[in-house]
Protein backbone atom coordinates (compact mmCIF):
# COMPACT_ATOMS: atom_id res chain seq x y z
CA UNK A 1 0.00 0.00 0.00
CA UNK A 2 1.29 3.81 -0.47
CA UNK A 3 3.42 5.84 1.62
CA UNK A 4 1.93 9.15 2.67
CA UNK A 5 4.06 12.31 3.05
CA UNK A 6 2.84 14.98 5.35
CA UNK A 7 4.85 18.01 5.04
CA UNK A 8 4.95 19.34 8.15
CA UNK A 9 5.23 22.61 10.13
CA UNK A 10 4.08 22.93 13.65
CA UNK A 11 1.00 20.92 13.19
CA UNK A 12 1.27 18.87 16.39
CA UNK A 13 -2.78 19.86 17.40
CA UNK A 14 -3.86 18.30 13.49
CA UNK A 15 -1.77 15.32 14.18
CA UNK A 16 -3.54 12.95 15.75
CA UNK A 17 -6.58 12.96 13.90
CA UNK A 18 -4.80 12.83 10.89
CA UNK A 19 -2.72 10.00 11.44
CA UNK A 20 -5.63 7.70 13.33
CA UNK A 21 -7.74 8.32 9.69
CA UNK A 22 -5.05 6.83 7.66
CA UNK A 23 -6.57 4.31 5.78
CA UNK A 24 -5.21 0.28 6.63
CA UNK A 25 -1.81 -0.54 5.69
CA UNK A 26 -1.13 3.53 4.20
CA UNK A 27 2.15 4.27 6.00
CA UNK A 28 2.51 7.65 7.18
CA UNK A 29 5.89 9.45 6.89
CA UNK A 30 6.10 13.51 8.25
CA UNK A 31 8.80 15.04 6.77
CA UNK A 32 9.38 17.66 9.84
CA UNK A 33 10.77 21.02 8.42
CA UNK A 34 11.59 22.59 11.65
CA UNK A 35 9.38 22.40 14.08
CA UNK A 36 9.16 23.54 17.41
CA UNK A 37 5.58 22.47 18.69
CA UNK A 38 6.51 19.12 19.62
CA UNK A 39 4.90 18.11 15.96
CA UNK A 40 8.13 14.96 15.33
CA UNK A 41 7.28 13.71 19.17
CA UNK A 42 3.40 13.53 18.02
CA UNK A 43 4.09 11.78 15.17
CA UNK A 44 6.35 9.39 16.27
CA UNK A 45 3.73 8.56 19.44
CA UNK A 46 1.36 7.81 17.01
CA UNK A 47 3.34 5.28 14.96
CA UNK A 48 4.54 7.45 11.59
CA UNK A 49 7.88 7.49 10.03
CA UNK A 50 9.65 10.95 10.95
CA UNK A 51 12.24 12.15 8.91
CA UNK A 52 13.80 15.51 8.82
CA UNK A 53 13.47 18.08 5.88
CA UNK A 54 15.55 21.52 5.30
CA UNK A 55 16.09 24.16 4.43
CA UNK A 56 12.71 25.93 5.55
CA UNK A 57 10.16 25.23 2.44
CA UNK A 58 7.06 23.18 1.16
CA UNK A 59 8.81 22.02 -1.65
CA UNK A 60 12.09 20.45 0.64
CA UNK A 61 9.67 18.81 2.91
CA UNK A 62 7.61 17.28 0.40
CA UNK A 63 11.28 16.07 -0.94
CA UNK A 64 12.22 14.71 1.84
CA UNK A 65 9.59 12.42 2.46
CA UNK A 66 9.48 11.36 -1.04
CA UNK A 67 12.82 10.66 -0.61
CA UNK A 68 11.98 8.31 2.68
CA UNK A 69 8.98 6.59 0.94
CA UNK A 70 10.35 3.27 -0.12
CA UNK A 71 7.33 1.32 1.71
CA UNK A 72 5.26 -1.50 -0.47
CA UNK A 73 4.42 -0.86 -4.05
CA UNK A 74 6.01 2.26 -5.43
CA UNK A 75 3.29 4.54 -5.14
CA UNK A 76 3.32 7.69 -3.09
CA UNK A 77 0.54 10.25 -1.87
CA UNK A 78 1.22 13.59 -0.55
CA UNK A 79 -1.52 15.34 1.79
CA UNK A 80 -1.46 18.55 4.26
CA UNK A 81 -1.05 17.77 7.63
CA UNK A 82 -3.43 20.38 8.91
CA UNK A 83 -6.27 18.30 9.29
CA UNK A 84 -8.56 20.13 5.82
CA UNK A 85 -8.12 16.77 4.42
CA UNK A 86 -9.66 13.84 5.57
CA UNK A 87 -7.43 11.04 5.06
CA UNK A 88 -10.08 8.28 4.57
CA UNK A 89 -10.33 9.74 1.17
CA UNK A 90 -6.81 9.03 0.32
CA UNK A 91 -7.80 5.26 -1.53
CA UNK A 92 -10.05 7.76 -4.13
CA UNK A 93 -6.72 9.49 -5.83
CA UNK A 94 -4.40 6.06 -4.90
CA UNK A 95 -6.05 3.32 -6.31
CA UNK A 96 -6.69 5.03 -9.85
CA UNK A 97 -2.45 4.67 -10.05
CA UNK A 98 -2.61 1.36 -8.33
CA UNK A 99 -4.92 -0.03 -10.74
CA UNK A 100 -2.12 1.43 -13.64
CA UNK A 101 -5.21 3.63 -14.93
CA UNK A 102 -3.45 7.62 -14.82
CA UNK A 103 -0.16 8.61 -13.83
CA UNK A 104 -0.91 11.47 -11.45
CA UNK A 105 -4.70 12.10 -9.64
CA UNK A 106 -5.18 15.28 -8.06
CA UNK A 107 -7.67 15.85 -5.67
CA UNK A 108 -9.98 18.58 -6.43
CA UNK A 109 -11.23 20.55 -3.21
CA UNK A 110 -14.70 20.77 -2.41
CA UNK A 111 -15.03 22.86 1.00
CA UNK A 112 -17.38 21.27 3.36
CA UNK A 113 -17.84 24.65 4.85
CA UNK A 114 -18.01 28.22 4.33
CA UNK A 115 -15.06 29.03 5.99
CA UNK A 116 -12.93 26.34 5.04
CA UNK A 117 -11.43 27.73 2.15
CA UNK A 118 -10.91 31.67 2.72
CA UNK A 119 -11.85 33.92 -0.84
CA UNK A 120 -8.42 35.29 -1.16
CA UNK A 121 -6.97 31.69 -1.34
CA UNK A 122 -10.10 30.39 -3.37
CA UNK A 123 -8.80 33.44 -5.85
CA UNK A 124 -5.31 32.92 -5.96
CA UNK A 125 -5.66 29.24 -6.84
CA UNK A 126 -8.28 29.64 -9.22
CA UNK A 127 -5.63 32.68 -10.66
CA UNK A 128 -2.80 29.50 -11.06
CA UNK A 129 -5.16 26.82 -12.22
CA UNK A 130 -5.91 29.08 -15.41
CA UNK A 131 -2.48 29.28 -15.77
CA UNK A 132 -2.04 25.42 -15.83
CA UNK A 133 -4.90 24.67 -18.50
CA UNK A 134 -3.26 27.03 -20.49
CA UNK A 135 -0.09 25.72 -20.40
CA UNK A 136 -1.08 21.95 -20.08
CA UNK A 137 -3.26 19.43 -21.53
CA UNK A 138 -5.25 19.12 -18.31
CA UNK A 139 -8.57 20.84 -17.47
CA UNK A 140 -7.52 20.93 -13.88
CA UNK A 141 -9.62 22.98 -11.06
CA UNK A 142 -7.49 22.72 -8.32
CA UNK A 143 -3.58 22.53 -7.53
CA UNK A 144 -4.52 19.90 -5.18
CA UNK A 145 -2.65 19.07 -2.06
CA UNK A 146 -3.81 15.45 -1.85
CA UNK A 147 -2.01 14.05 -4.63
CA UNK A 148 -0.92 10.65 -5.64
CA UNK A 149 1.84 9.00 -8.43
CA UNK A 150 4.18 6.41 -8.78
CA UNK A 151 7.60 7.37 -6.71
CA UNK A 152 10.12 6.11 -8.97
CA UNK A 153 8.55 8.28 -12.20
CA UNK A 154 8.23 11.07 -9.71
CA UNK A 155 12.21 11.32 -9.41
CA UNK A 156 12.72 10.85 -12.59
CA UNK A 157 10.97 14.19 -13.26
CA UNK A 158 13.71 15.91 -11.20
CA UNK A 159 11.50 18.48 -9.90
CA UNK A 160 13.91 21.52 -8.47
CA UNK A 161 11.76 23.50 -6.76
CA UNK A 162 11.80 23.72 -2.58
CA UNK A 163 9.40 26.11 -1.75
CA UNK A 164 5.78 26.14 -2.29
CA UNK A 165 6.19 26.37 -6.01
CA UNK A 166 6.70 22.17 -5.83
CA UNK A 167 3.54 20.88 -6.68
CA UNK A 168 3.12 23.08 -9.64
CA UNK A 169 6.40 21.80 -10.67
CA UNK A 170 4.98 19.08 -10.46
CA UNK A 171 2.09 19.18 -12.72
CA UNK A 172 4.03 20.94 -15.37
CA UNK A 173 6.85 18.35 -15.31
CA UNK A 174 4.18 15.54 -15.78
CA UNK A 175 2.80 17.35 -18.43
CA UNK A 176 5.84 17.57 -20.45
CA UNK A 177 6.37 13.74 -19.64
CA UNK A 178 3.34 13.01 -21.16
CA UNK A 179 1.77 12.00 -17.86
CA UNK A 180 -2.17 10.83 -17.64
CA UNK A 181 -3.56 13.28 -15.14
CA UNK A 182 -7.02 12.47 -13.74
CA UNK A 183 -8.51 15.65 -10.94
CA UNK A 184 -11.07 13.43 -8.63
CA UNK A 185 -13.36 15.48 -5.69
CA UNK A 186 -12.28 15.40 -2.02
CA UNK A 187 -13.35 17.26 1.01
CA UNK A 188 -12.06 20.41 1.90
CA UNK A 189 -12.12 20.57 5.82
CA UNK A 190 -11.47 23.80 8.41
CA UNK A 191 -7.81 23.36 9.48
CA UNK A 192 -7.02 22.93 12.90
CA UNK A 193 -5.28 26.11 13.77
CA UNK A 194 -4.32 28.93 11.81
CA UNK A 195 -2.67 28.09 8.22
CA UNK A 196 0.34 29.65 7.17
CA UNK A 197 -0.60 29.93 3.50
CA UNK A 198 -4.48 30.13 3.29
CA UNK A 199 -4.95 32.07 6.68
CA UNK A 200 -3.51 34.83 5.53
CA UNK A 201 -3.65 37.50 2.89
CA UNK A 202 0.51 37.45 3.05
CA UNK A 203 0.82 33.77 3.05
CA UNK A 204 -1.44 33.31 0.13
CA UNK A 205 0.52 35.82 -1.96
CA UNK A 206 3.92 34.39 -0.85
CA UNK A 207 2.63 30.76 -2.08
CA UNK A 208 1.45 32.82 -5.66
CA UNK A 209 4.67 34.29 -5.86
CA UNK A 210 6.66 31.20 -5.71
CA UNK A 211 3.68 29.33 -8.37
CA UNK A 212 4.81 32.44 -10.42
CA UNK A 213 8.14 32.26 -10.50
CA UNK A 214 7.63 28.22 -11.88
CA UNK A 215 5.37 29.49 -14.25
CA UNK A 216 8.02 32.16 -15.91
CA UNK A 217 10.68 29.67 -15.81
CA UNK A 218 8.83 27.64 -17.80
CA UNK A 219 7.63 30.39 -20.08
CA UNK A 220 11.28 31.26 -20.60
CA UNK A 221 12.24 27.75 -21.62
CA UNK A 222 9.23 27.50 -24.19
CA UNK A 223 9.39 31.35 -25.96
Amino acid sequence: MPDVVLPCLDEAAALPWVLTRLPAGYRAIVADNGSTDGSAEVALAHGALVVPASPRGFGAACHAGLLAADHGDDVVCFLDADGSLDPRELPRVADPVLAGEVDLVLGRRRPTTRGAWPPHARVGNAVIARSLRRRTPYALHDLGPMRACRRSALLALGLQDRRFGYPLEMVLAAARAGWQVREVDVSYLPRTGRSKVTGTVRGTLRAVSDMRRVLDDVDRQNP
